[in-house]
């Protein structure tokens, strides 16, 4: 049986580029994709009850984003952005945080520092130093720290599957076990080793075989808990990226854990986020039932 861990001995270099530099095919990104999430942000932004730019970590990125639903006793999203670790704003997804709050659920976006300032194994670690911030103020950010479900897109699918495989008593005495109640993360990069062979990609990251193989779910970051997870693929994106979705689900789905594999019909990389902020989309109402659950 063909180990799905050694697929890139079939691949040239011009062939991770297409399937994992998904820019190359939309050529509007910075024209039209970019500028619409800004300009709805900015919209939705001024019409919610925030709080912008709270500082989590001494990274000069490390501040987060709190909106509120109105509800304390509300599920929290905690939401962790994509861009290969290396581009990307939390600034950018209050569109996305407005669909939400409008349902009853409150709202965090985690910021982070970018390659190649930092390394993807820091990146991660900023993420759990937000979410134990999160924990323990939630107080004070008037949320239920027992009632935490983390998302993410692409470089944040792969950073939402690190923190559900993170022992957080190990990061810290204080958490629990179970911090994480639902887990969604969206086109994640499950395995990295890929990645590190894309020239372009790569080229900020600098990521090498060490740490690919040391930051990667699929090797080193199993889930080490049982709560619910829907694994997301876009219906129009590469066989590679379908390929780190399934292969996530079917190795860790167990008895005890549920992992759905959900592929939104017809959408690509960018444009399944657009449907996620949809809130008659199938899209969202699956992620909202998991989130309430």
């Amino acid at each position: 049986m063909h180990d799905p861990l050694t697929f890139h001995e079939k691949f040239t270099p011009d062939d991770f580029e297409a399937q994992y530099n998904l820019r190359l095919s939309r050529p509007d990104y910075e024209t039209t994709v970019i500028p619409d999430w800004k300009s709805r942000s900015e919209a939705a932004i001024a019409a919610m009850s925030c709080t912008l730019d709270i500082r989590y970590g001494g990274g000069e990125k490390q501040k987060l984003d709190v909106y509120s639903c109105g509800d304390p006793g509300a599920p929290t999203l905690i939401y962790i952005h994509g861009g290969y670790w290396q581009r990307g704003d939390k600034s950018l997804y209050g569109f996305l945080a407005q669909t939400f709050t409008d349902a009853g659920v409150n709202v965090v976006i985690i910021g982070y520092d970018l390659c190649p300032a930092v390394t993807i194994t820091r990146i991660a670690e900023e993420i759990r130093e937000g979410i134990a911030w999160v924990w323990h103020h939630a107080d004070g950010l008037k949320l239920d720290r027992d009632r935490l479900n983390v998302m993410g897109h692409s470089a944040g699918g792969h950073l939402t599957q690190m923190m559900t495989g993170t022992d957080w008593p190990a990061h810290d005495p204080a958490l629990p076990r179970d911090l994480i109640k639902s887990g969604i993360p969206i086109s994640p990069l499950s395995l990295l080793e890929p990645v590190r062979l894309t020239q372009g990609l790569n080229a900020a990251i600098r990521m090498d075989a060490a740490e690919a193989a040391a930051q990667s779910p699929m090797l080193n970051h199993p889930p080490l808990t049982d709560a619910p997870q829907i694994v997301v693929v876009g219906g129009a994106e590469t066989d590679e990226f379908h390929r780190q979705a399934r292969m996530y689900a079917e190795k860790f789905t167990t008895p005890t854990r549920s992992i759905d594999l959900y592929i939104v019909p017809g959408a690509d990389h960018f444009d399944e986020i657009n449907i996620l902020a949809d809130s008659s989309s199938d899209f969202f109402d699956r992620a909202l039932e998991l989130i309430r659950t």
